[in-house]
């Protein structure tokens, strides 16, 4: 069977959809930081049905700054690629919208010259909480290792924020207009966010012109990203084969939901984004809100308590009604913490808990557990306090703490079957790998990662519930 690729043509008898356009006739005007599995199941996604509906010169050149085995994959095959959608029943879609990939340090002068052209309009980014260097408050991290190289040599950057600032400076020097930066991660406020940490590097780095261009003329849009994307199988080889009836080595698995959900504030223009389903809005904070708080926060806690009782899977989590019934008292919690939106978020708490136990879909609970210290406090501890002031029930957070930390101790102490994975997993393992009673385990946990466990969180009723539920996760 041959590979796929832009030869390719749809197969008698199969049912993928294929590109309704022609890819080759649409020119790049993204470039995307830290191309991946979610970013081709959600950027690639709504842009490819974009371009289908009202064209553009909008594909995307994706980028790895560390290198990624992704480009040798798809370079083979023109970029082209397989979208499995996994659910009651399986569509596949060969997606078009990606025009090229740029991967490795190597590679990295080519990337900033291709961010510094007049057809580069907008500059998105999945590189995870972690990616963008910032510390517990938000502020730049001047001992990250990206950023620390990237402000003694700011003309040859290594990390993406680095990478962005260096970018607006060359079209400044050109006397181009500026990009729109759009991040597509899970941060609370993500493109105020990274507005600020763009603008902080350009202080430092002792710019004060492009900070007053950043400052006039680039957009920093904030939106909500969702879409279930696992780390694809050889399933879903075979799955992509019989759709589409090509070999694709770089076919990924999602499920059907998708959601984008956007401020409307681009600079230069944006793809019809719209016309695939995307809904834009003058403030993001409440969506924002349910998003982090019900869907990302559940999804920790499941991760969490999944690794503890040895279950590989989401879906194996919701299978056990007596964890079902835990995830159901956490979206409970985190909807009375929210209040009232004008959305329904009963509706949206079932429609969750459909997409957690998707049977077709293997979500890996080490997978969302990854880096936990970069997400748990806009994710459990920012409900956590909204809860407490606002009277409602706090005790499924503090469970969600426990339970956290009695995942990490059982790693730490040599203990678990499974590795953690956070950037601050050996502070962790020194401080709690000693540790003896409930107390001792409650205050090493808090001295080690402070942003995610603060000290006022240890006092009062939230105390003693987070006490009493160690106790409880650890017998």
């Amino acid at each position: 069977m041959s590979r796929l690729s832009a030869a390719s043509v749809p197969s008698s008898g199969k049912a993928a959809k294929w590109p309704s356009y022609r890819p080759q006739d649409h020119g790049s005007g993204i470039v995307h930081l830290g191309i991946g599995n979610f970013a081709r199941a959600h950027l690639l996604s709504y842009t490819d049905d974009a371009l289908a509906a009202h064209g553009g010169d909008w594909r995307v050149v994706g980028a790895s700054l560390r290198g990624s085995p992704l480009a040798g994959l798809l370079e083979p095959q023109d970029y082209r690629y397989t979208l499995v959608e996994r659910g009651v029943e399986t569509k596949a879609s060969v997606i078009g919208a990606l025009h090229s990939v740029v991967s490795g340090r190597e590679r990295i002068p080519d990337l900033l010259a291709l961010m510094a052209v007049p057809a580069c309009r907008i500059v998105s980014l999945t590189v995870t909480e972690k990616g963008y260097g910032l510390t517990g408050t938000g502020r730049l991290d001047a001992a990250h290792p990206d950023i620390a190289q990237d402000l003694a040599q700011p003309q040859s950057p290594q990390g993406v924020i680095g990478l962005i600032a260096a970018a607006l400076a060359l079209r400044q020097q050109k006397g181009l207009p500026a990009f729109t930066v759009l991040s597509c991660d899970n941060l609370p406020q993500n493109g105020r966010r990274l507005r600020e940490a763009v603008l902080e590097f350009a202080a430092l780095a002792h710019d004060p012109s492009l900070v007053r261009f950043i400052e006039a003329h680039a957009a920093f849009p904030s939106g909500v990203v969702d879409r279930i994307t696992p780390i694809p199988g050889k399933e879903v080889f075979e799955l992509a084969r019989a759709e589409t009836g090509y070999d694709d080595l770089a076919a990924i698995e999602t499920e059907p939901f998708r959601q984008w959900i956007l401020e409307d504030s681009f600079c230069a223009g944006r793809p019809a984004w719209e016309a695939a389903g995307a809904l834009f809005v003058p403030d993001i904070l409440d969506y924002e809100r349910m998003k982090l708080w019900m869907l990302n926060g559940t999804h920790s806690l499941i991760a969490y308590a999944g690794c503890l009782h040895g279950k590989a899977f989401v879906r194996d989590v919701m299978a056990d009604p007596r964890l079902s019934e835990m995830v159901s008292r956490h979206l409970q919690a985190a909807s009375m913490a929210i209040g009232q939106l004008g959305i329904d978020l009963e509706t949206y708490a079932e429609t969750l808990k459909t997409r957690f136990s998707n049977p077709a879909i293997a979500h890996a609970t080490a997978q969302i557990a990854m880096d936990g210290t970069q997400k748990l406090p806009q994710r459990i501890i920012a409900p956590a306090f909204a809860a407490l002031k606002r009277g409602t029930d706090f005790e499924p957070f503090a469970f969600a703490i426990a339970v956290w930390i009695a995942y990490v101790e059982r790693w730490a102490k040599g203990l678990a079957a499974y590795e953690v994975s956070d950037p601050q997993g050996a502070v962790l393992r020194e401080e709690l790998s000693e540790t003896s009673s409930d107390v001792d385990l409650l205050r090493a946990a808090s001295a080690a990662c402070p942003h995610v466990l603060p000290a006022e969180l240890l006092d009062g009723k939230f105390g003693a519930a987070l006490l009493r539920h160690i106790g409880t996760v650890r017998a």
